[in-house]
């Protein structure tokens, strides 16, 4: 997809009333620090219109970044922050879940993951919770250029075993500094778009 306009047009707060979009959301989902805000820099060829930082737990927001006025990208909040209190982590997820559970437009959950380490409790319970809001979600293992090639492939398994995933679920790794896999993602994400059977769609039921 070539990139004409990007730009954020909404900021959810726990208490804000989610947006009421027309156009299809496309999800993004990690712990903290997991590189979101990167992947969607890199994703959108912008240098920094998603904040980045290397302090953990600063995206404490849902935001919907409106993509050539055709596609908004949506910027979960991070999860597993171990210094921010239990009650906003309760607050995030509730935020998390109303907006899984609420969105009528939402055609994916990209679920990212550090490829070089393997998948925490809170990124199994994320995954899981993610199917049982009725999505397949894509996995996304980021930081990727810090393998050495010929290692990638044996993790990505690793990390697909650790979560059980479903069969043919993809895992797509990415790094934001070279770029890899960025062309991958983008190709998923134009399939859910136009509206062919793809993995990472809501399932019914």
């Amino acid at each position: 997809m070539v990139i004409k306009t990007a730009n954020l047009e909404t900021v959810c707060g726990i208490t804000s009333k989610l947006p009421h979009n027309e156009k299809p959301e496309i999800a993004f989902a990690g712990k903290s620090n997991v590189g979101k805000s990167s992947l969607i820099n890199g994703l959108l060829n912008r240098k920094a219109l998603a904040r980045t930082s290397a302090q953990p737990g600063k995206t404490q927001t849902i935001n919907f970044y409106n993509v050539n006025d055709a596609v908004y990208f949506v910027d979960l909040p991070g999860y597993g922050y171990a210094k921010v209190s239990l009650k906003e982590k309760e607050q995030w997820g509730k935020m998390i879940e109303r907006y899984l559970h609420a969105s009528h437009q939402l055609k994916a959950v990209f679920l990212l993951l550090d490829i070089r380490h393997m998948p925490t409790e809170n990124d199994k319970q994320m995954y899981d919770w993610i199917v049982y809001q009725g999505f397949d979600p894509i996995l996304i293992a980021t930081k990727a250029d810090k393998l050495k090639r010929s290692q990638l492939k044996k993790q990505l398994t690793l990390i697909g075993q650790k979560l059980q995933v479903k069969p043919g679920t993809p895992l797509l790794p990415f790094s934001a500094l070279n770029r890899q896999g960025q062309e991958e993602i983008w190709t998923v994400i134009e399939h859910l778009l136009s509206g062919e059977e793809s993995a990472g769609q809501k399932h019914e039921g």
